[in-house]
């Protein structure tokens, strides 16, 4: 789950961790009022949306006073904001934060993250942030240095060393990037959080370190746990059948491609979804309905892939454990007769009832392409949308 940059600062903030001063606006009406909260001249305006290269689209705007400001604001609320993150419908700005302008000196990178081939935090460090990050790592990646930490309650002093030793730092700002590093670090952990990004880290001219934008992400399997944190979602920022498919505990992602997978298993899926690319077409979705799902389950899921006007075929790919063949089939008659299914349907099963389910799909009288394998099956769902 991402949360908007005001509310990342806010929460680091809590940690000790330097930010700079900002309010957040839903209205124009707004401005007058709360503006009064910041000392400064100069204020530096920024749309809140779920993704990266908002400077580039124009979503981030210096402003030089209150009336700049107020014509800034009216032009970026309620705009669609795109950038390469968004894709091409991009995303309406329906909040705005406004931050004092700081004088800047040094902009560097800073990220942690979890590693889950090493089970260690991640963190990444540059002397070079900002817009062009990710040129810099194309280009230059001798100039992005990874620290990897061992996971334990606190940080060790000789990982912060060679965090910061990118950004050449003086004596006091050291003492201030090292009390830094331990918010982002404590945040990460006590927030069950993936990633923790900062871009830019600045120095100021006065010689202060503040997080000037701040990114972060949780781990959705977590949010059971961290109410606090699930209070910061925003629904606006999602895709809809995204959040429909969280409704019935469905692992669900939207894809580009023509054929709506639904499978039970991470791994099993990805496997699907390659071997559709392995014969010439792409997925429409990642779609994992879970190892002992129901018949309202399937059901739901099924008719989750249908609401996508992309699809034009979909391959059930099912290997039966803990979830029977049968129950899938089950759902999967039911959702197919109450959507009028009028796409070509390919179905694998294996595993637990499979005989019993067949029998099933056999019997509904539906236009449904049994396969024998894996293999089988994305053939027959590539050729049917053909």
């Amino acid at each position: 789950m991402n949360i908007h940059e005001h509310q990342a600062k806010e929460l680091l903030k809590e940690f000790g961790a330097p930010v700079s001063k900002g309010v957040v606006i839903y209205s124009l009406s707004e401005i007058d009022k709360k503006i009064k909260e910041l000392k400064s001249n100069k204020f530096v305006l920024k749309a809140q949306i779920h993704a990266g290269g908002r400077g580039k689209a124009g979503g981030v705007k210096l402003v030089k006073d209150i009336d700049e400001l107020k014509k800034e604001a009216k032009i970026l609320l309620g705009k669609k904001l795109v950038t390469p993150q968004t894709g091409p419908n991009g995303k309406e700005v329906k909040r705005l934060y406004i931050e004092e302008a700081s004088e800047i000196s040094k902009e560097f990178y800073l990220s942690c993250l979890i590693d889950r081939q090493t089970s260690k935090i991640a963190f990444i460090s540059s002397k070079e942030g900002g817009m062009d990050i990710e040129e810099v790592a194309s280009k230059n990646p001798e100039k992005i240095i990874t620290t990897k930490v061992e996971l334990s309650k606190e940080i060790k002093p000789t990982y912060i060393e060679k965090i910061i030793e990118p950004f050449e730092l003086n004596k006091s700002q050291i003492t201030e990037a090292f009390n830094l590093i331990k918010s982002l670090y404590k945040t990460l952990i006590e927030k069950d959080a993936n990633l923790i990004e900062i871009n830019p880290l600045i120095v100021t001219k006065s010689g202060k370190i503040i997080c000037l934008d701040a990114k972060i992400n949780f781990d959705d399997n977590a949010l059971f746990r961290r109410p606090e944190i699930l209070k910061l979602r925003d629904l606006n920022e999602e895709d809809p059948k995204e959040i429909e498919a969280s409704k019935h505990d469905l692992a669900y992602i939207k894809l580009d491609g023509s054929i709506g997978c639904m499978v039970n298993g991470a791994g099993l899926a990805m496997a699907t979804m390659d071997i559709i690319k392995l014969y010439g077409e792409a997925p429409a979705n990642f779609l994992d309905v879970g190892g002992g799902a129901s018949k309202e389950k399937v059901s739901a899921a099924f008719k989750l892939i249908l609401s996508d006007k992309n699809v034009k075929g979909i391959l059930i790919n099912i290997f039966g454990g803990i979830m029977r063949c049968d129950v899938l089939a089950e759902g999967v008659v039911e959702a197919a007769k109450e959507t009028k299914l009028n796409v070509p349907l390919v179905v694998r099963l294996a595993g637990t009832n499979y005989e019993e389910g067949k029998k099933i799909l056999d019997a509904s009288g539906l236009k449904i392409l049994s396969a024998l394998d894996l293999n089988d099956a994305a053939k027959k769902i590539v050729n049917a949308i053909k």
